[in-house]
Order: structure tokens, then C-alpha cells, then sequence
């Protein structure tokens, strides 16, 4: 058996598959897009099937770019969308249902309904470390049981499971042998006691959601089954999972209390290291398992974005002003950074910390001078100064970041790199690797397999690329921080 660890990245727009060596540096990547599925205002779906097939894509090809053969292959790591809810039957491994995405929003009025119950919305905190909101699991579990014909009887009778994206791709890389998801993933069900590493049975009797639908949890680095020999020639040990945010939390080896890391992908996340004891935010923000290794559970504060290079997307794909997500570097560059323009991207509402999920998105400022490069240089600021929001939050918690590590596609823009330095004040350290997440994904697999021996190994493995520091003055970023917090002010609901 060799030494490499192949993970899979399953992300919001695209499956990747990740081959990395035992010092933790990329042979070879593979990836493939799939489509977003927009039904309704304010619902987003996948096909899991195209899920899949993109997945099982990549994972044939990943070999084709490098010399490594399976044999070369230690463990699986796998990295996925967190939240994002999948029903399908156990016999015959059919979804029943599309994979709700987590920026899915169909079940805001459900959980306005729900939050006027005092007692329950206390429980959930307290329990899950979560807001109820339609970000998560539940709900979407439950619209999925309760509209869907059939789903109900089904899932009564033992015949449905649930799972997110993880557990999903377990049961089918396994061939239906393995159900199991891991603790950071678990935790972001909005059904998980992240106290006591369990399944909430309150939680599941409110929804209405049968035990016998979930799967068996796990420790981050653990033995989740083996791959079939005919998806790439050769049965392979899954041995770490991690839902993509905290896996890159481990990817940018922040094992350290106060430790944080910022990812932007097709939204930004942030989180804090908290240490072995979960802290309750009086800002909104989430208290969430960072990661469960040998049964110990650190904690961590995350606050979350819906859209950071979907914002991008959008002006590319959507507005049509650039071409190439790369082009927005150059046209940022062009623009006056005082110009007054900003482009709030509430397209599913506003995440942390106001949780206004009726909210819309608005370009604010617009002037006769108002150009492409302005209006794009304003959605590219909004990412940062989204982070500059979660940043406030977390210090209001008595939780100032100590260090704050980027990655994620857009941690490669130079310009928003100086610009998020900029309004947060504080210096941001680019990693020489920036795949982070699949990495983390790596390193659990590679613990679990024995390729590395301690946390400590993976700390010696990671290692900076670039360190951005602040230019503006604390007047200038203040004043430009209140334009930003007087934009949000104009489009929120609630």
C-alpha cells in the first residue's frame, strides 16, 4: 500500500478529486462542474445523481494527470457542502427527491413559524449550537418527508435514509455497505447534541423525523468503509471525513485555541478555534464541532456567508461583465476604492450575524461615474467586508481571532487579499496550498491510515505563502465600514 491520500472535494458548484503526497503537497486534481437548479425564488437544488456521476468523473481521471496508480493510494478523505439534505431509498439507493442545497431557502416560513415557540428555539441553541434557520437540515428533511408522496410511509416503515452530501457519497461508494457521516458534519444538522455527541430525540420528535433515517456518527478520522474495486480498480479504506468548513480549519492547522481560518469559496466562513469547551455567541454566530479526533470534540465559532465567489458568478454569468472570474482582479484595480459604491449580495438572504433571510441583494451608490469596474470592485469588497462582520461578532463574544489563515478560490486575488486586510485591520496569511479544504480531508485519511502520526505532523506541514498587512488608516476603514453597514441597513427585512 502507498503513502498518498486521494480526496474528494465535493463543493457547491463542482466535484473535485485530489491526490496528495505524505508531505501534504498536490500531485494531481481533477474537477467537474454540475448544474444548479433554481425551481423557485429562493430554492437551489442539485441532482444527486449528477453528484454522483461528477464525483466518480473525477475520481477516474485524477489518475490519468499524474504517474500514481490506486496501489499508490493509502485512504479516501472526503470534504463536501455542508447542510445540503438528501433523502433516498435504502434498497434501491434512488433519491426520492433532488438534494436540497443548504442555500435553499423554502423553509423560511416554516421556521417563522417554529420560532414563536420560546422553548423550543432555546433548545435548539443549546443543543446544537445552532439558529433555526432554513440553512439547516432539519427542515429541509422534514418539507422532503412531508411533500414528497409516499416519503412519510416510507420513512415510517425503515425504508428512507437522510444524509448529507458525505454520507450520501459513502452509501454509494461503499455499495449501500456503509451509513455514516462524522461529527462536524452531524453538527450541522440542526438534529445534533454537539454536548453530548448525540442524536437530539426531542429535536427528532418535533420534526418528525424517524431515528432510523440517520446515520451512524463518527469521528472525524475513523473507518467509514471501503470503496468498491470497479469505481477505480482497487478497494480503498475511507478513513477521514469532514464537512468543507472544518476540514479546512484542519487543512490551515489551526489546532490552537484562538486560531482561525476564512474560506471563500462559493460563500465565506469563518471559523475560530474555541478550545474543548463550546461557546455560546451572543451575536448570532454558530457554536459547531471544529473536529472530533479519538472521541475528544474541540469546539468552534463560526459565522457564515452565503455568497462570496458566487458573487463573482454572478457578475459574470448573471450581469455579464467579465468574462473569466480572473478578470475581476484587474478591473478592481481600475477602480476608485472611495467611490462610494456597494453591491449588498443578499441573493438568498444575509447570514451571519443578522440571519434575515428574506433580505435581497442591492447595488447602493451608483453614480453618472459608476462603471463596470466599480460595480465589480463593490462585489468583491462586500466578501470582505462580510468577514468584517463576523470579525466584529466574534470580538463582541470575547473572542478576538488571534491569527486568521485564507484560502479558497479566492484567497488567489491579491487585490481582495490587501482589500479584506484592509477594513479587518489585522494581517491575513495566505497558505502556499490554498486547496485547504480537500487538504484537511487528506489529513484526517492520513491520520486514520497512519501516513501521519499526530496533529503535530500536519501543523509541519503546512506552510505560508504570503502575509497581507493593513494600509488604511483606522479612520479610513471605520468610514468605510459604516457605508457598508448603512447599505445592509436598507435591504434588510428583519
Amino acid at each position: 500500500m502507498g503513502q498518498h491520500i486521494l480526496a474528494i472535494d465535493q463543493g457547491t458548484t463542482s466535484s473535485r478529486s485530489i491526490i496528495f503526497s505524505p508531505k501534504g503537497s498536490i500531485d494531481a486534481i481533477a474537477q467537474q462542474e454540475f448544474s444548479q437548479k433554481y425551481p423557485k425564488d429562493g430554492w437551489v437544488e442539485h441532482d444527486p445523481e449528477e453528484i454522483w456521476e461528477s464525483v466518480v468523473s473525477t475520481l477516474k481521471e485524477v489518475f490519468n494527470k499524474c504517474s500514481l496508480t490506486p496501489s499508490d493510494i493509502a485512504a479516501v478523505g472526503i470534504t463536501n457542502q455542508r447542510e445540503t439534505t438528501l433523502v433516498w431509498n435504502k434498497n434501491t439507493g434512488e433519491p426520492v427527491y433532488p438534494a436540497i442545497v443548504w442555500q435553499d431557502r423554502r423553509t423560511a416560513q416554516l421556521c417563522r413559524d417554529l420560532s414563536e415557540d420560546e422553548e423550543l428555539v432555546s433548545h435548539i441553541t443549546e443543543s446544537t449550537g445552532l439558529l433555526l434557520d432554513p440553512y439547516f437540515s432539519a427542515t429541509k428533511v422534514a418539507w422532503i418527508l412531508d411533500n414528497v408522496e409516499g416519503a412519510r410511509q416510507q420513512a415510517e416503515d425503515g425504508e428512507l435514509l437522510f444524509g448529507t452530501v458525505d454520507t450520501f457519497l459513502i452509501w454509494r461508494l461503499t455499495g449501500g455497505e456503509s451509513h455514516k457521516t462524522d461529527a462536524t458534519n452531524a453538527s450541522r444538522t440542526m438534529l445534533f447534541d454537539i454536548n453530548n455527541q448525540c442524536w437530539d430525540e426531542k429535536l427528532l420528535n418535533k420534526f418528525n423525523i424517524p431515528r432510523s433515517m440517520l446515520p451512524e456518527v463518527m469521528d472525524c478520522a475513523a473507518d467509514f468503509g471501503v470503496t468498491k474495486e470497479d469505481i477505480i480498480g482497487r478497494a480503498i479504506p475511507i478513513q477521514g471525513v469532514a464537512g468543507d468548513q472544518q476540514a479546512a480549519l484542519v487543512g490551515q492547522a489551526c489546532f490552537e485555541k484562538g486560531m482561525a481560518k476564512s474560506t471563500y469559496g462559493t460563500g465565506c466562513f469563518m471559523i475560530l478555534n474555541t478550545g474543548d469547551a463550546p461557546l455560546q455567541s451572543k451575536n448570532r454566530l454558530l457554536t459547531t464541532v471544529g473536529y472530533r479526533l479519538n472521541g475528544k470534540t474541540t469546539y468552534a465559532l463560526e459565522g457564515s456567508i452565503f455568497m462570496a465567489g458566487a458573487t463573482v458568478q454572478w457578475l459574470r454569468d448573471g450581469l455579464k461583465l467579465i468574462d473569466d472570474a480572473a478578470e475581476s482582479e484587474a478591473l478592481a484595480q481600475r477602480a476608485r476604492q472611495d467611490n462610494g459604491v456597494f453591491l449588498v449580495p443578499a441573493f438568498t438572504g444575509l447570514g451571519a450575524p443578522y440571519w434575515d433571510p428574506d433580505a435581497r441583494g442591492a447595488i447602493l451608490g451608483l453614480t453618472r461615474d459608476t462603471g463596470i469596474s466599480e460595480i465589480v470592485a463593490a462585489g468583491l469588497q462586500s466578501v470582505c467586508y462580510q468577514t468584517k462582520d463576523l470579525q466584529k461578532a466574534m470580538e463582541s463574544d470575547g473572542a478576538r481571532p488571534t491569527t486568521i489563515r485564507v484560502d479558497g478560490g479566492m484567497s488567489r486575488n491579491d487585490w481582495v487579499m490587501g482589500f479584506l486586510s484592509d477594513i479587518l485591520g489585522a494581517e491575513v496569511e495566505r497558505p502556499e496550498i490554498t486547496e485547504t479544504t480537500a487538504l484537511g480531508a487528506a489529513f484526517l485519511a492520513g491520520l486514520q491510515a497512519g501516513v501521519f502520526n499526530s496533529i503535530d505532523d500536519l501543523t509541519h506541514c503546512w506552510k505560508s505563502d504570503s502575509v497581507f498587512t493593513p494600509r488604511l488608516t483606522k479612520q479610513e476603514r471605520d468610514q468605510a465600514y459604516d457605508g457598508w453597514k448603512a447599505a445592509v441597513d436598507r435591504i434588510r427585512c428583519s
